[in-house]
């Protein structure tokens, strides 16, 4: 029996169209390596000129559901009040790219995995899909971006309604708030995503590039300041009280009891 760890990520490539997989079925949980491997990847293939545009998949019953918190020791990411949270360093670096992403997502999304979601231009999903900023109800800030990336798409009262209780939406509504792009049949998902990605990649790369400049103009400036401040914010919850009971709730398919 091989004791070779299972990648992370899987890649492959369709003409001008590259995949990324996610590979730790079946949630999915990232940690600081695999988004950085995520970022690498992007990274490779932002020097290769034949590739115009990326998909992004994901290999089980969830697109990424976040950060597993199972797992967690009890204490926050090694960092001082005024450093960033490694994964969130990581995670610029994928919203550094300067191609366009189309986002496969065939189940949940959650947390940390929506904000993974978010670096996309592009959602391709379904009706059986959920999508929630669980952070609030866990009992943190929300991270990955999300206080910038998720009101800049949907407006700041949906945002605000996702971040505050946690709710978890399904592909149909995400589609009607605009979180979503395009709705298919389950099965059909990734196949519709690589159609839009390559229809992308029949355009001229460089106008496309150059637009997607234009289009999301002083965006990274606002996600680094986003990012900042949510972890100085996590920095402080992460000590709490708080965190402790969300988590043990979650455990525990329960309502969480916090307290003034």
């Amino acid at each position: 029996m091989s004791d070779t760890p299972v990648q992370a990520i899987l890649t492959s490539r369709n003409d001008h169209v590259a995949i990324i997989q996610l590979n730790r079925p079946p949630h999915n949980f990232f940690d600081v390596a695999m988004i950085g491997q995520i970022a690498d990847e992007l990274d490779r293939l932002q020097a290769d000129k034949s590739c115009r545009v990326v998909v992004v998949q994901a290999n089980g019953s969830a697109f990424c559901a976040g950060a597993d918190f199972s797992k967690r020791n009890g204490d926050g990411p090694a960092r001082s009040a005024s450093r960033i949270n490694p994964i969130y360093l990581e995670a610029l670096r994928i919203f550094s790219f300067s191609k366009p992403l189309v986002a496969a997502i065939e189940g949940p999304a959650i947390g940390g995995g929506l904000g993974l979601a978010l670096t996309a231009d592009f959602r391709v999903s379904c009706a059986e899909a959920r999508f929630s900023a669980n952070f609030n109800r866990l009992g943190f800030h929300p991270g990955f971006a999300l206080s910038h990336t998720l009101p800049a798409l949907i407006g700041k009262q949906q945002a605000a309604w996702m971040f505050y209780t946690g709710a978890r939406v399904d592909g149909t509504r995400a589609q009607e708030i605009g979180l979503v792009d395009f709705l298919a049949p389950q099965v059909e998902v990734r196949s519709t995503a690589m159609a839009l990605a390559l229809e992308i990649a029949t355009s001229s790369p460089r106008a496309v590039q150059s637009t997607r400049q234009t289009l999301k103009a002083d965006s990274l400036s606002h996600i680094r300041n986003a990012i900042s401040r949510e972890s100085a914010e996590q920095y402080v919850q992460f000590s709490g009280p708080d965190l402790a009971e969300g988590i043990k709730a979650m455990a525990e398919r329960r309502s969480p009891v916090f307290h003034d």
